[in-house]
């Protein structure tokens, strides 16, 4: 066999193992029930719920609270499935974080009652949303 086969094997070889490796890590979107199923199993990994926040019947959302110090807060987050959970996130209240029209969390539980994320992405409403535009015919 020539060097240049048995270097494009060997390339072909991590590759393969990279792929394998990144695939272990990736995650699925679950929600609250079946991640505390999951915590109770003994699985630590971290996992993606996807919901939004809780709004009373006026739109507002309720249930937010921020600690005194303002690095950390809690909120009432509502999955798929209609299950409502509070979650704790330990960082600051993202700017525009009640005007999300979705919320997806990445964490787990730490007790059976709070789900601590690590990381929150939010859906926010676009401002390029189209809008009706009325044109004066004279």
């Amino acid at each position: 066999m020539k060097k240049g086969h048995i270097i494009g094997l060997g390339i072909i070889a991590v590759a393969i193992t990279i792929i394998i490796t990144s695939i272990g890590d990736a995650s699925t979107y679950e929600n609250f029930s079946s991640a505390k199923a999951m915590a109770v199993s003994g699985n630590e990994k971290a996992i993606h719920v996807v919901g939004e926040l809780k709004k009373d019947h006026h739109g507002n959302v309720v249930g937010l609270k921020v600690n005194e110090d303002k690095t950390s807060f809690t909120f009432i987050m509502v999955d798929n499935d209609g299950y409502e959970q509070e979650v704790y996130y330990n960082e600051p209240v993202p700017a525009d974080f009640v005007r999300s029209e979705q919320v997806v969390v990445i964490g787990s539980y730490k007790d059976e009652d709070t789900f601590v994320a690590d990381k929150i992405l939010m859906k926010c409403p676009s401002k390029y949303q189209e809008t009706d535009i009325k044109a004066s015919n004279s």
